[in-house]
């Protein structure tokens, strides 16, 4: 007969900690409220902007997620503006993810990629040195960070961007934020996210 699986002494002091859920709990409560301001500076900063979108695009559409599992950590995320279907990609979100860090992404693909491209790169002097970061992975839905995922959108670099970028199917840039730097504590993490969205929308306004 199988021996039972044992709990570590670790294991066993989280399973008798009383403090840590309810705390989760608050922090929970605090991040989406962070969202929401951020969902209402960004509408604020959309009020007078003409976006290339795709078609059946709505303005409003706006989408707030939480949940456990992305890598074993917990994560909450505001998408706004907010576009998906088969075609055609065009999303911001802002991903608060536990153990890792605060993202802001810019998520596109579809029927207006080449345009987009082409402003990214017609405009690149306005998009480079903003800490934004071309996203290498082939999927969306990849959120971490570092050598082999993430390149630098600097002066500096703009034909090796090119170069990445030339036959890819979409495009992802990014702004990350730690989630020990001062920012995140003093609730700062709205205003870059509003600046990392301005240091985006080159790539997407008309």
């Amino acid at each position: 007969m199988n021996h039972p699986p044992l709990f570590t002494r670790e294991e066993l002091a989280l399973i008798a900690d009383t403090t840590f859920f309810p705390a989760k709990t608050i922090i929970t409560r605090k991040v989406k409220q962070m969202l929401e301001r951020l969902h209402a500076v960004l509408s604020a900063e959309l009020a007078d902007r003409t976006l290339i979108v795709p078609p059946g695009f709505d303005a409003d559409s706006v989408q707030f997620v939480k949940g456990e599992h992305l890598e074993d950590f917990p994560y909450q995320y505001l998408d706004f503006p907010r576009f998906f279907s088969r075609e055609n990609t065009f999303a911001f979100r802002s991903l608060f993810w536990w153990g890792h860090h605060v993202v802001f992404a810019l998520m596109l693909a579809g029927i207006n990629l080449r345009r987009y491209k082409e402003n990214l790169f017609n405009r690149y002097a306005d998009v480079a040195d903003r800490r934004l970061v071309l996203c290498l992975s082939p999927s969306f839905w990849e959120w971490k960070e570092g050598p082999g995922l993430t390149l630098d959108l600097t002066r500096a670099n703009k034909s090796q961007v090119a170069a990445v970028l030339a036959n890819r199917p979409s495009i992802k840039v990014a702004r990350f934020v730690s989630l020990t730097d001062p920012i995140v504590q003093s609730g700062q993490w709205i205003d870059v996210g509003l600046a990392a969205f301005r240091g985006m929308l080159p790539i997407v306004t008309e």
